[in-house]
């Protein structure tokens, strides 16, 4: 490799980092546009889970089939990209398999390589069958269209080429050193591309070497590009299911949290002794703050880390109940749509030189519909289910908040309800002498 060759790849690779660099500056800016919640606590616990997790694919296996497929695309994809620190090394100072010194370690990692690289081509026919042959029924939801449908089938072909490229690159390699070619030290062991490398038989050297450097430039500048496709794919839970899984909520499932200043209110109200007048006067300057959420600025940090980490596996809607009965409901799509409006917020912003301006549209009716929000039975199935501990049901309970009590729209049977206890004490129509008649009942 030339000095010329040195220097393109250098700024190859400098575009291709900083290009993913500027888009994750601009994930955690969108991220920090939600309200603070403190998630520092049971640092243990928090580590225990994300190794669990996200790293160990915990909940995956709940489901085997797909559960096994994830776990040999993700561990190859993984293990094999640790030979990219040799290629950029190569890359940056013209060396040819620079950690050949390891010796018969590193013909074990070559090995292990190319056998997990097919493993990975195998899952990933699997993965592809599944999603256009067979056609499971959460991968061809009325939910999942458009860009999120092709999403999933272009990455899967981006790891083909990337897989293919990496054997064609090892089988022209070798050849190229048992035909004792300049450069081309004796180095790895090759148990897939030992049966590719004859069909380099009858080429000339030359053609050979262009074959290995077309692959090896090609296989690089491929993962510069899945790097940077992140940012604009599903597939961003590969980095974001980490530090999503150690901020996730510890609470037991079901308890939720309450507000600071309703609370106040409340025990203020129940307290005989309490002086009113001695609660804190707010600032007359300060804007009140909203009660629940009706667009991504209202949610937490947490929640809008939980919309860029979704998956969109599907997971959480195929077990919802309320999908089950034909309801509108979809978890998945509360995900989706909240990352949609967090990044057409965040577009916003770039447009206007940091500062939001408001554009009449909001999460709430814009993309998410009421009547989506009162068809959750608050069951904690879509939570159960995730893989990396995303919580559909705290965006959910979040914007109902704000329906009940910032614009009084609940269905009526639950301004009944609340009617009856704020008149009756209880849930149901009945005299305030009555409503303890129930217990006399056999």
């Amino acid at each position: 490799m030339s000095y010329l060759d040195n220097i393109l790849f250098f700024i190859i690779l400098s575009i291709g980092i900083g290009y993913f660099a500027i888009n994750v500056k601009k994930i955690v800016r969108n991220i920090k546009l939600g309200q603070n919640v403190n998630r520092s606590d049971n640092s243990l616990e928090r580590w225990k889970n994300m190794a669990m997790i996200a790293l160990g694919q915990s909940k995956m296996v709940k489901r085997p089939v797909a559960g096994i497929l994830h776990i040999i695309v993700y561990v190859g994809f993984v293990v094999i990209n640790l030979e990219v620190l040799e290629i950029i090394i190569d890359g940056l100072f013209g060396t040819h398999r620079v950690f050949s010194f390891l010796g018969i370690l590193y013909n074990v990692l070559i090995a292990s390589f190319e056998v997990l690289a097919v493993l990975v081509l195998i899952a990933v026919f699997a993965f592809w069958i599944r999603r256009n042959t067979i056609k499971l029924k959460r991968f061809v939801s009325s939910d999942l269209k458009g860009w999120p449908k092709s999403d999933a089938n272009y990455i899967l072909y981006f790891e083909v080429v990337l897989m293919s490229l990496f054997l064609l690159m090892n089988a022209s390699d070798l050849w190229l050193q048992t035909m004792n070619a300049s450069h081309y030290s004796q180095a790895g062991s090759f148990p897939i591309s030992q049966y590719i490398a004859p069909i380099f038989n009858g080429m000339q050297e030359g053609s050979v070497i262009i074959i290995e450097r077309a692959a090896w430039w090609l296989h690089i500048c491929g993962i510069l590009v899945f790097l940077n496709y992140l940012y604009f794919s599903k597939h961003l839970h590969i980095l974001l299911a980490f530090p999503n899984t150690y901020f996730a909520n510890l609470n037991p499932q079901g308890q939720f949290d309450n507000l600071e200043s309703v609370t106040t209110e409340v025990k203020l109200m129940l307290d005989p002794n309490a002086d009113p007048f001695a609660a804190p006067v707010a600032d007359a300057n300060a804007v009140p703050s909203k009660f629940g959420a009706s667009d991504v600025q209202d949610l937490n940090w947490v929640q809008l880390l939980n919309a860029y980490t979704c998956t969109e596996c599907g997971r959480c809607t195929s077990a919802c109940p309320a999908n089950q009965t034909g309801k509108k409901l979809s978890p998945r799509k509360i995900m989706m749509d909240t990352r949609d409006r967090l990044v057409e917020v965040g577009n916003n912003i770039d447009l206007n030189k940091g500062i939001f301006v408001p554009d009449n549209k909001s999460l709430l009716n814009d993309y998410i519909t009421p009547e989506e929000l009162w068809a959750c039975t608050s069951c904690n199935a879509c939570v159960e289910e995730c893989p990396v501990n995303i919580s559909p049901l705290s965006i959910i309970m979040d914007m109902r908040r704000y329906l009940v009590m910032e614009q009084s729209a609940a269905p009526m049977p639950i301004n009944a309800m609340m009617t009856n206890i704020e008149n009756n004490g209880a849930p149901w129509q009945y005299n305030q002498q009555d409503r303890l008649n129930w217990k006399n009942e056999n």
